[in-house]
């Protein structure tokens, strides 16, 4: 009988691990924009669509606005962002790209070819692991909003 209390039993073990390896390869490619790889999350939520609310922006990257906020004192104190209370409702916090912010994004072009290259997958083995993961993740959130 299997020992199912043994890490290469675990699915969690290799997921954590992967995402340390990646993190760890996007470390240098992000130094050179000035960015830790979560700021780079919040800047690919700003190149996608700029002038999303504090609160648009912790659903994209589930992320808790305690989380979030510290980021974006960053981002704002490196020039990268503003912070604007709306006037329609005083309670909503948009965040803008400054022109720099806007800029950086030309430099961060390159950063996702380099990172599927550095995954060493096929372009089918890429896209179906992506997607694998995406379903994982609904999975694994819906669970966690039947208990709230």
């Amino acid at each position: 009988m299997a020992d199912h209390l043994t890490l290469d039993e675990q699915l969690c073990f290799p997921l954590y691990a992967a995402s340390r390896a990646m993190t760890a390869v996007y470390r240098p490619k992000l130094e050179r924009l000035g960015l830790t790889y979560p700021q780079y999350l919040v800047m690919l939520a700003l190149w996608e669509r700029d002038g999303r609310s504090v609160g648009e922006v912790c659903h994209a990257l589930a992320l808790d606005s305690g989380t979030l906020s510290p980021l974006l004192k960053r981002l704002e104190g490196a020039g990268l962002v503003e912070r604007h209370r709306s006037a329609a409702d005083e309670r909503r916090v948009d965040i803008q790209l400054t022109e720099r912010g806007r800029a950086l994004r030309a430099e961060a072009g390159d950063i996702p070819t380099q990172m599927a290259e550095a995954v060493g997958l096929s372009p089918d083995e890429f896209l179906a692991l992506r997607e694998t993961l995406r379903r994982l993740t609904h999975s694994l959130m819906s669970q966690l909003n039947e208990r709230e």
